[in-house]
């Protein structure tokens, strides 16, 4: 049994919250400090009093030694009254003397007493290290800078450095590299605008700090907010006087290909081959690799047709990149042709062709031909790979054939391979996925023991199958283990521990959590409040469900359509029917959100529980008016209705259309219907549905048994009843209900068949328990044909099984002994009664 007290305990403790990415210093700074034994009393720092800790500090920094001082409790005592201002001053004063002194100062007083820098502190720095080539902390420093201020502050930057640091030696470098860290981030406008005031400070942008602004333009959201910036950077390179690169071309046809802007990037291609120069294989492979990305992958074959007509021959990332896109498109088999055509061409495939190929088939599930091309490989004397092996184990478990994704992972350790944890990530997620849970976690010590770091996704994986399967204790340790390394979690994560929570019924342990995620760690995330409200309405606490979503329009977020389908499921759960219906039809438009199939399946379901048949169809009707495709589950709310009100030829009809739709009915659509042609007697047809089941591969539940069985006996056809009980034994898939057999045996027995009810009385023994009501309904229908004697051979087997006959049963034998005339039974029967201690 979960510990819940040690659970809760684990769950309530925070993630740490360390420095993920703690800055490493290029360089081991050994000053000497011997400049800043010139300072004196007589040096002027611009302060009137002598007592001033600018003046201590630099003192001490002189009398003690610098790092003896830093680590000084006086030194603690006198930075802790320190304001910014002062800070900038000790660090343009010790710049001077001993700049790498300055930086040690600069990154002591931030990571060992938490003080916050100002961008005055910062700018120093930055020319310190810019002016000693240390390119990799100046880019550090500016990035925290930048993350600090967000986007639209490079007015407010530029503006103070040209005012403070105008003249200063390196100051170019920390110009460009502000654009640049700026242009990393997708803040286009502010990169722009740098560049545009170091012209008109007469800095000269490079053309790779133009280059480096383009290669950010390539993610289509920025193309979405600036659908034209591309083209201003353009212009402003030609204004520039700089010629641009081949380079430059290339990533300006990447970056419109990549903005699924195809036909500007041909018009650009065309117009700087007219004007320019004869294009190379690099911008024809750029042209490549951009349509087969966004599936155009006919233009991009026309492309090679285009190269030879330039004298320009393609070359091997030109038909890996094309036999790719052929691949993701899923035409595997075409792309195999392209080997042929590049062998013609004297290029012969590599590794990286097959390994392409591969991935196809692999994609695509044919896991022979996959196999096919690796012997051809080999015959070709190419050995596979990390990268070989990782997409056939993927290809392996995505087709659920775990046991071979394991057999290649031992086989690619043999061979001196070490798995990346991409690969043990995919083994994982399969292992989790059939609940090999230990398995799972056995790769998880594995890799530890080669020296690999688990990452978010590994922990994610692991988390996510505990939780599903119910083991929340395990979840919450590796959940406590993934954050003792730093490694933060993300809504993933924390989703699954709530899901997994909620499944197990720990409402009051999930909402603790929860309320500790959104006010402590302020995770604000529409994933978890639907995670929460769709546990409370699962539980029935339908006003809980209401009150969050009330939080969520306080918090202004915007609910999805999955908020809306948990509370409609919660309030038809609670049969308030009309608030659900006015979820769907005024909250939900407000939102402009569209109804889901599940929206409307759930409301067509609690109305058909209710009775308001009616309602059911006016709901399928607005489906059918917004082209909301409908689910087997909505068909099959959809018979029930139809069956309900007898119209079974309807109901029939809309078990074609589910097929005519590509829609496989299940099990409990065809029980629904069996069902319903039984009620009225037509058990013929209830027959054929039957076998059309199994014609289509759908096996029978024991429910479908059930309803046949139920079916025939109500109306006295036992021996088609006798033939489908026969039928159901001989399927060695399907296990009878009790049910089943109880229902054939009191049909037999009230049309006086006691053999027949004796052999299957006899089979139900061997199955289920038998209670004193199995026997009374079998012995009281035999009483009613007055079949005494079977009746007290049912009595006489009751009794061996110790199981003794109650009072309504004596009465009932008793009677009929009596008008029977049989005294002796009589007799027998009340020695039974009197030895069981029950009274005539």
């Amino acid at each position: 049994m979960l510990n819940q007290l040690r659970l809760w305990a684990l769950l309530r403790r925070p993630p740490k919250t360390m420095n993920l990415n703690p800055l490493a210093y290029l360089v081991v700074l050994k000053p000497s400090f011997s400049n800043l034994a010139a300072v004196d009393d007589s040096m002027d720092f611009s302060i009137s009093n002598p007592r001033d800790p600018v003046r201590e500090i630099l003192r001490g920094f002189k009398s003690f030694g610098p790092f003896k001082f830093l680590s000084s409790d006086h030194f603690r005592m006198l930075i802790s009254g320190l304001s910014p201002s002062q800070v900038d001053q000790i660090l343009h004063t010790l710049r001077t003397h001993d700049a790498e002194f300055a930086v040690a100062v600069f990154h002591s007083l931030r990571d060992d007493y938490g003080f916050r820098h100002s961008k005055i502190s910062n700018f120093i720095i930055c020319h310190i290290v810019a002016e000693k080539g240390y390119l990799r902390e100046l880019r550090q420093i500016l990035r925290k800078m930048v993350e600090s201020e967000g986007s639209d502050s490079a007015p407010c930057l530029c503006e103070l450095l040209w005012n403070n640091f105008r003249g200063w030696n390196s100051s170019n470098l920390v110009w460009v590299m502000l654009a640049n860290v700026y242009s990393s981030y997708g803040m286009v406008c502010d990169a722009f605008f740098i560049i545009r005031r170091m012209k008109h400070y007469n800095f000269q942008p490079s053309i790779s700090t133009y280059n480096n602004l383009i290669c950010n333009l390539r993610h289509p959201d920025i193309n979405l907010r600036y659908p034209d910036i591309i083209w201003y950077i353009y212009r402003d390179i030609k204004a520039s006087g700089l010629p641009p690169s081949e380079y430059t071309y290339s990533i300006l046809i990447d970056a419109l290909c990549n903005q699924s802007r195809l036909r500007e990037a041909v018009t650009f291609f065309q117009e700087i081959v007219r004007k320019e120069f004869r294009p190379s294989i690099v911008l024809f492979n750029t042209l490549i690799s951009g349509f087969c990305s966004n599936g155009s992958v006919d233009v991009a074959k026309s492309l090679l047709c285009m190269m030879l007509k330039y004298r320009v021959l393609p070359d091997g990332y030109s038909y890996n990149t094309l036999i790719h896109g052929m691949c993701v498109a899923g035409s595997v088999v075409e792309a195999m042709e392209f080997i042929h055509d590049m062998e013609r061409n004297g290029i012969e495939p590599d590794l990286v062709t097959y390994n392409i190929l591969v991935n196809g088939f692999c994609l695509l599930g044919n896991m022979n031909m996959a196999r096919d091309l690796i012997w051809k490989m080999q015959f070709k004397g190419l050995d596979l790979n990390v990268v070989t092996y990782t997409i056939l184990i993927c290809g392996h478990c995505e087709m659920g054939n775990i046991r071979e994704g394991l057999k290649l992972k031992k086989e690619m350790i043999s061979q001196g391979f070490q798995l990346s944890i991409a690969t043990y990530s995919v083994l994982q997620s399969s292992l989790c996925k059939v609940g090999l849970l230990d398995e799972a976690m056995g790769l998880l010590c594995e890799m530890k023991a080669v020296g690999l770091e688990p990452d978010l996704i590994t922990y994610s994986i692991l988390i996510d199958g505990f939780c599903k399967n119910g083991q929340m204790e395990m979840a919450i340790e590796i959940y406590t283990e993934m954050c003792s390394k730093g490694i933060i979690p993300d809504s993933f994560v924390y989703g699954a521990i709530l899901s997994g929570l909620c499944q197990k019924g720990m409402i009051s342990e999930a909402r603790e959590y929860f309320d500790s995620l959104t006010q402590h760690y302020l995770v604000v995330d529409i994933i978890l409040y639907n995670i929460m409200i769709d546990g409370y309405a699962k539980l029935g606490n339908i006003d809980e469900a209401v009150l969050l979503y009330e939080q969520i329009i306080e918090n202004e977020l915007t609910p999805s359509i999955i908020t809306f389908n948990s509370l409609i499921y919660g309030l038809c759960n609670n049969r308030r029917l009309a608030d659900a219906k006015r979820l769907l039809s005024h909250a939900i438009k407000v939102y402009g959100l569209v109804p889901s199939v599940v929206t409307y399946t759930t409301l067509m379901d609690a109305f058909y529980k209710e009775g308001n048949l009616n309602d059911v169809h006016e709901l399928r009707r607005e489906m059918e008016a917004k082209v909301v495709a409908p689910s087997v589950v909505t068909y099959t709310v959809v018979i029930k209705v139809f069956c309900k009100q007898s119209r079974l030829q309807e109901a029939d009809q809309v078990l074609s259309d589910m097929r005519a739709k590509g829609l496989t009915p299940d099990q409990i659509t065809y029980n629904t219907l069996i069902q319903g042609f039984c009620k009225v007697r037509n058990q013929e047809k209830a027959l054929e549905l039957f076998f059309e089941m199994q014609k289509h591969n759908l096996e029978p539940s024991p429910v479908t048994y059930n309803i046949l069985i139920n079916g025939l006996c109500m109306y006295r056809d036992l021996t088609r009843a006798d033939e489908m009980f026969l039928y159901s034994l001989q399927n060695p898939n399907v296990r009878l209900t009790k049910t089943a057999y109880t229902t054939i045996i009191k049909a037999h027995s009230a049309k006086g068949n006691a053999h027949k009810a004796k052999i299957i009385f006899d089979l139900l023994e061997r199955g289920f328990e038998i209670t004193i009501k199995d026997y009374s309904a079998v012995i009281n229908r035999l009483c009613k044909r007055f079949l005494l004697n079977e009746a007290k051979d049912f009595l006489r087997l009751m009794l061996s099984h110790g199981v003794y006959p109650d009072q309504e049963l004596c009465h009932i034998m008793l009677n009929s002994f009596r008008r029977k005339g049989d005294v002796s039974s009589m007799s027998e029967l009340m020695a039974e009664m009197i030895k069981s201690g029950l009274h005539y």
